[in-house]
């Protein structure tokens, strides 16, 4: 903030930089587990680790850790080749991966 003095007034006008102007119109970017690329939060599937189960998340709200992926079955094989979903969830042991399969393949 500066403040602009004058003979016998004194305002305050917020200073906002242009940095701070970005930030506020910016989307949160996560990495994709299956590619490693950075994407806006749109754009990416959250899933979480369920029982021993990976599930789509679809409305991000889900309680846990989640794991972002891109919609598409190549990031999806990646990951799994990886084991990438392990260490993001921090789960130990294997995950099942029938249901996320299942998923994409009907989706894709």
């Amino acid at each position: 903030m500066r403040l602009h003095s004058t003979a016998l007034l004194i305002t305050r006008v917020p200073v906002r930089s242009a940095r701070a102007a970005e930030r506020s119109r910016m989307e949160p970017v996560r990495t994709c587990v299956g590619c490693r690329s950075r994407a806006p939060r749109s754009s990416l599937l959250r899933i979480v680790a369920q029982d021993s189960e990976l599930v789509v998340d679809p409305s991000a709200t889900r309680p846990g850790r989640g794991a972002w992926l891109h919609p598409v079955e190549e990031c999806l094989e990646l990951a799994l080749k990886r084991r990438a979903f392990g260490r993001a969830l921090r789960v130990e042991g294997t995950l099942d991966t029938a249901t996320i399969r299942s998923q994409f393949i009907r989706t894709g």
